[in-house]
């Protein structure tokens, strides 16, 4: 179990568990942990997590103190109080653009061929799935464990069903969020939702980056041990950024690779040359990242850690 600070993508905590043990596992008692160590040096605190870590019996207590935004199973009362809501009540979700295209769209889209895939999906008659529009829609409603309602946002997928060339029933997929925010539109605690899937980039980094999820010995201590100190090389990358005067140099450092990282600012040739009085450094080679390097170094110096 990982939980991350959404900022920096740090490790808060790294919680080696049995592979049998349900996500949720005493995962409130790690989630206060977080809580303390962070609310001291912010002003304010959301929690974000999946369906696995909306733990109703302690809404109320984490609303006293944090915000959250969970997502929620779709149970039979939320879905039912969903498809209550009059039509006048959902508003369309426009999603932005993923991804902004280099080159220039076609002159003329009517004499480009088919996509190869659609083609194979409507001859061998395959069940293709389309979605028709995301409108989003709110209203209150209090968990059988809660002493108070919570603002629900309701996210309903308008798909439609079409096998080989045959049209057939369209299909509505909902999707719940509970949250204390209310300083966001619908649509905005949707997005700020989905943001949390990038932690799985920072899981991808700590597996495959930095080694830190890897099982070297046999015994579930040792291997948790190894994966907090693993992970600690991570941690280092997002301090190195933060030390950083530019805010898009902290950002870029932020989001770098490991391996990236690894080799544009650790893996710098040097030599070392011990004299009388001091150490010298030499640097044997030259990179843009260089600079960096001196100036996260400098500003280190300035703060006086330790």
């Amino acid at each position: 179990m990982i939980i991350s600070l959404a900022n920096t993508k740090e490790p808060l905590y790294l919680i080696n568990r049995p592979g049998n043990v349900p996500s949720h596992t005493d995962a409130a008692r790690w989630i206060d942990a977080a809580i303390a160590w962070v609310q001291p040096h912010t002003p304010r605190v959301c929690l974000r997590g999946d369906t696995d870590f909306s733990l109703t019996t302690q809404f109320d207590r984490w609303a006293e103190s944090v915000d959250f935004i969970f997502g929620m199973d779709c149970s039979r009362p939320l879905r039912a109080a969903a498809e209550g809501l009059d039509e006048t009540a959902w508003q369309r979700l426009d999603r932005p653009a993923t991804y902004r295209p280099l080159t220039a769209p076609p002159r003329d889209r009517e004499r480009c061929q088919p996509h190869e895939k659609d083609r194979l999906i409507q001859e061998r008659g395959y069940l293709k799935l389309t979605l028709q529009g995301e409108p989003v829609a709110e209203f209150r409603y209090q968990p059988g464990a809660c002493q108070r309602p919570y603002r629900v946002i309701a996210l309903r997928q308008n798909i439609s069903r079409q096998k080989g060339e045959q049209a057939l029933f369209d299909e509505s997929r909902y999707f719940f969020y509970s949250t204390t925010r209310t300083d966001l539109t619908a649509a905005e605690v949707v997005f700020c939702a989905n943001d949390r899937c990038d932690q799985e980039n920072l899981i991808e980094q700590l597996k495959n980056g930095g080694r830190a999820l890897r099982v070297p010995v046999y015994d579930l201590i040792s291997n948790n041990a190894y994966m907090v100190m693993a992970a600690l090389a991570w941690s280092f990358k997002a301090w190195f950024a933060l030390m950083m005067h530019q805010l898009s140099e902290r950002r870029r450092y932020l989001r770098m690779e490991f391996p990236r990282f690894l080799h544009s600012v650790i893996l710098i040739p040097c030599r070392v040359v011990r004299r009388a009085r001091g150490i010298t450094l030499r640097l044997l080679g030259y990179r843009p990242t260089v600079e960096r390097l001196i100036s996260a170094w400098q500003t280190i110096e300035r703060l006086h850690f330790g």
